[in-house]
């Protein structure tokens, strides 16, 4: 099974081109099916049935995994299968009537715009990594990039005139998303104000940059975003995809289509960006059980 795993992680780097940390997650995640598989008596996939692949998942759900990982999981197992039978190393997919339960579907915590903008707020100052931090808040809540996206950025990846960012997103994808008004003066400030000081006598085209004048760490904006949370006396739980979670909510409760919202993060499948449709039913849910009368 690993001979086979290496051919498929093959696959999904040469004909695919999948980034290296997706790959490494899919590595990771089959290492542990084929593991479970092995504790099975299984050592082929000639023998693995359907009741096998959801043993796995429900195995997964016992070990406290969420609902995001046994996800996760449970893709990079379809397409593994998919790719033995496409390439007759295989003659069933095991995996065809497979389904992540709907009970563990997790609705991803969203922010208010009065949380969103407290926060912005807590990032005024004249210090240069305060301004920096205000832009890292703008960009984040105005364009929906993701942690490692935004770690990329070039300082050419903005438009000022015409007013969107350049991202390259999972698959060395690009993509273009709009950027509104403040999002744009808040960059311009840094650029002008706070990054000069931060690059000091150095040359880097990154746009945002760490103390040291460096490019800035995936953990890096992930403690910006939970300091200002902190800051701002917000109670729920922070994660790095929150201000993700919550641009593509607040564009779909304002009458954005899905299909432009899944354009703007970048989701190859629509499916995955119809779970802020689930948010936005949750919302309404709340509003009519506080506000209907007949509750």
């Amino acid at each position: 099974m690993k001979d086979l795993i290496d051919e498929f992680m093959n696959y999904l780097s040469v004909e695919r081109g999948l980034a290296k940390n997706t790959l490494m997650a899919y590595r990771r995640d089959l290492d542990k099916y084929i593991d479970y598989l092995s504790q099975k008596g299984i050592k082929a996939a000639a023998p693995v049935k359907r009741e096998h692949v959801s043993d796995f998942m429900f195995d997964l759900k016992k070990h406290d995994m969420s609902a995001t990982t046994i996800g996760r999981n449970l893709a990079a197992i379809k397409m593994f299968h998919r790719f033995l039978v496409r390439e007759n190393l295989s003659k069933e997919d095991p995996t065809t009537l497979v389904d992540t339960p709907k009970l563990w579907q997790r609705v991803p915590s969203v922010l208010t715009l009065g949380e969103i903008e407290a926060m912005i707020a807590a990032a005024s100052g004249r210090k240069p990594q305060q301004i920096r931090d205000a832009a890292i808040l703008e960009i984040f809540y105005a364009s929906g990039l993701r942690v490692s996206e935004l770690a990329d950025l070039k300082t050419g990846s903005i438009d000022h005139d015409v007013g969107f960012v350049r991202a390259v997103g999972k698959g060395s994808k690009e993509r273009i998303i709009p950027l509104g008004k403040k999002a744009r003066e808040a960059v311009q400030k840094y650029l002008l104000k706070a990054r000069p000081q931060l690059l000091k006598s150095q040359t880097n085209d990154v746009l945002f940059l760490s103390r040291l004048g460096k490019k800035i760490s995936r953990q890096s904006l992930w403690a910006v975003i939970k300091l200002y949370a902190r800051r701002a006396n917000i109670k729920k739980t922070i994660k790095p995809h929150t201000l993700r979670h919550t641009f593509a909510t607040h564009l779909l409760e304002h009458g954005a289509d899905l299909r432009s919202v899944q354009e703007m993060l970048g989701h190859a499948d629509i499916s995955t960006t119809q779970i802020y449709t689930h948010v936005d039913k949750e919302r309404l849910k709340k509003v009519h059980k506080e506000f209907h009368p007949r509750k």
